[in-house]
């Protein structure tokens, strides 16, 4: 059931991502043709533009975790055998789970510090902007937590121990049809 429903906010994080992504394209290009064929522009372009880059990277970066994408290096845990393995995808959950909660307080506490402060441009709070990590850290918690669930229940096989991929071009075991 959670797993269910974490894959369908990861698809919609997808599509909220490729629409983004989309307006950030039409506001970039519409500035640049504004500024080269009437010599003026949108004065609200490049503001929203880095806001929505910033929402963008920490979205794209819940997808990643989502489909352990990040990439990373197995040096050392490749070595190990499988009780080591499951001994430090422990404690590296719980590492994660840790920096999530002290992403999430910071970016609490900047958006309650930055809540009367208003962007130059666009004349929004300044606390949407600081908002971006709170929404992180809460909706990779579920991916965590359920790994971490999984890790403690039994059901990763021993071939599912690495949460990362040494590269891009590595097939990943989750996935190993991936080219």
């Amino acid at each position: 059931m959670l797993e269910k429903l974490i894959d369908g906010y990861c698809q919609l994080i997808s599509y909220l991502i490729a629409a983004l992504l989309a307006l950030m394209v039409v506001l970039v290009f519409g500035n640049v043709f504004m500024r080269y064929a009437f010599n003026s522009g949108f004065s609200i372009s490049e503001e929203l533009s880095r806001w929505l880059f910033v929402w963008l990277t920490f979205l794209g970066a819940v997808a990643a975790l989502r489909s352990n994408a990040h990439l990373g290096t197995d040096m050392l845990v490749g070595k190990l055998g499988p009780l080591g393995k499951k001994i430090c995808m422990g404690l590296s959950l719980l590492l994660m789970l840790y920096c999530l909660w002290l992403l999430f307080k910071g970016s609490y506490d900047q958006s309650v510090i930055n809540w009367d402060t208003t962007s130059a441009v666009m004349e929004v709070s300044m606390s949407w902007f600081y908002a971006s990590g709170m929404v992180f850290a809460v909706l990779s918690a579920p991916i965590l937590l359920g790994d971490l669930w999984r890790l403690l229940s039994g059901q990763i096989d021993d071939d599912h121990l690495v949460l990362m991929q040494e590269s891009e071009e590595a097939p990943h075991p989750a996935n190993p049809d991936h080219r």
